[in-house]
């Protein structure tokens, strides 16, 4: 009668611990493209080429990429093998890996950030010059190419003429000024 009832207690007890033991499940982190919307931020921010990441408790991030890459957006946007920022809702400050090609120069960019509530919009601060983009051409993750395409003409005649007004409007806020002193 013992022997049934330790049998009974530990078939009890092994049921019990089969039952409750934890288990480990092996879900895969989430990518860094599933991150960003997160923090409010378009998943396409980076290109398809990143292979890695590491993100801290406060915020900071490490974004490894197969190699570096192009993609073209408004502008032509060039990105590091390694990324590097700080990531809060809505922002990305302290950003170093990303440049931008304005005016036949390489410009880096320094933080980006959205509205919130969010709007239609996401802005770029590079070196003190805040640009105001679209927010759609972000929200799908874009191929990286290679290298940079000389047969752009289009593009660079724009930026030509981009800068030009902008030249032209310096020299006509300098005569304004001049004029009224």
């Amino acid at each position: 009668m013992a022997n049934s009832h330790l049998g009974l207690t530990l078939f009890s007890l092994g049921l019990f611990f089969s039952l409750t033991k934890p288990t480990f499940s092996q879900d895969p982190s989430p990518t860094v493209f599933e991150i960003l919307p997160k923090f409010g931020l378009p998943s396409g921010l980076l290109p398809n080429t990143v292979k890695s990441y590491s993100l801290s408790g406060d915020g900071s991030f490490t974004v490894y990429l197969e190699k570096e890459c192009y993609v073209e957006f408004d502008y032509l946007v060039y990105y590091e093998k390694i990324i590097t920022g700080k990531l809060s809702y809505g922002s990305i400050v302290n950003l170093k890996g990303i440049q931008v090609q304005r005016f036949f120069l390489w410009l880096g960019v320094d933080n980006i950030r959205v509205d919130l509530p969010p709007s239609d919009s996401i802005y770029f601060l590079v070196g003190w010059i805040n640009k105001k983009l679209d927010v759609d051409q972000f929200k799908t993750v874009h191929s990286c190419r290679a290298g940079v395409s000389s047969g752009s003409c289009g593009g660079l005649w724009k930026q030509f003429l981009e800068f030009l007004y902008l030249m032209l409007m310096n020299f006509v806020m300098v005569w304004l000024r001049f004029c009224w002193d």
